[in-house]
């Protein structure tokens, strides 16, 4: 779901032949704008022939709206479509014109990065690869590069584009119980709230006051949800949230029940019911507000986030 007050963003992200990393950030919901070029070589000027010469790396200049969409989520997505212990390889691609990199405009976004790259490298044994630097010597690449995937359907790509409709978050570990099982490890409350759409009382749940770092995940399958990085006191009664932690980890339908007509909100695994959200929240964080019950989430604290399996959910926060 799209925020209502936009807040835009640049990022440059390297990673192989930039034709396919154009096209596939193309589909991501939140992305303002795109503009393929070459970045952090040696000078102020190239062109595609002269990058052996000059160092550059094909990168995608990208605008995005973080109230939409935030870096973390942008760097998932980064991840997912490169080979990031691949030196100066991508694909088919060989040469250091085909390095990867991310490249930011500040020091407190490239601060993001890193800690984001922190978190990837725990799942590697080998050394990542991923240069993180501060943008320096872009140039924009000529106009038949721009593009270029919408103007040849069929040209070549290294990247699998279907990818970019596919959740980010869809891991076997998280299974939906039966029945049986979910009668037993939930409350007769939190059951009736997340099978029948019951709503809690206002200010009857410990989370609406909880101020911790961590992350809020499915009662029912453990799927995280939202995080307290975008948690905020609405002054309603219930927990609300800017937007959830990644875009897939939410479904949304159209709620005409008690003479309202509202958004409810579910979660895209289990399809368990979480509250609703609603265009008041606030304007610097997007203008949106996720009403969520408390019996519908189960908060876990960035300090056990390793050991309960969600570590790679820590930059988040």
């Amino acid at each position: 779901m799209n925020s209502l007050y936009q807040d835009i963003q640049t990022i440059y992200l390297a990673g192989g032949c930039f034709w396919g990393v154009e096209g596939y950030f193309k589909q991501i919901e939140g992305v303002i704008n795109t503009q393929v070029g070459y970045a952090n070589g040696k000078s102020e000027n190239t062109s595609y022939h002269e990058l052996s010469q000059s160092d550059h790396a094909e990168t995608l200049k990208l605008e995005y709206d973080q109230n939409t969409i935030s870096l973390e989520e942008l760097l998932l997505h980064y991840f997912r479509i490169i080979d990031p212990t691949s030196i100066n390889k991508q694909g088919n691609d060989v040469g250091r014109q085909y390095r990867t990199g991310i490249y930011s405009l500040d020091e407190k976004t490239q601060a993001r990065v890193q800690k984001s790259l922190d978190v990837l490298q725990e799942f590697f044994d080998e050394k990542i690869q991923i240069e993180n630097e501060r943008i320096k010597n872009f140039v924009v690449a000529e106009d038949y590069h721009q593009d270029y995937l919408d103007k040849n359907p069929g040209g070549y790509c290294h990247i699998d584009l279907s990818r970019a409709h596919k959740p980010l978050m869809h891991i076997p570990e998280y299974t939906i119980p039966s029945e049986d099982k979910m009668r037993e490890i939930l409350s007769q409350e939190e059951y009736e709230i997340t099978q029948h759409k019951k709503t809690e009382a206002p200010f009857s749940h410990e989370y609406n006051s909880l101020d911790e770092r961590g992350i809020y995940v499915d009662r029912i399958t453990g799927q995280p949800l939202f995080s307290s990085r975008d948690k905020f006191d609405a002054g309603c009664g219930w927990p609300s949230f800017s937007r959830p932690i990644v875009a897939d980890a939410i479904h949304y339908y159209e709620d005409a029940s008690h003479g309202m007509h509202r958004t409810e909100t579910t979660s895209s695994l289990a399809d368990s019911h979480l509250g609703h959200v609603f265009p008041d929240g606030p304007k610097e964080r997007g203008g949106l507000r996720y009403c969520i019950n408390g019996a519908s989430i189960k908060f876990v604290p960035y300090e056990d986030m390793d050991m309960l399996g969600y570590g790679s959910f820590k930059a988040f926060v």
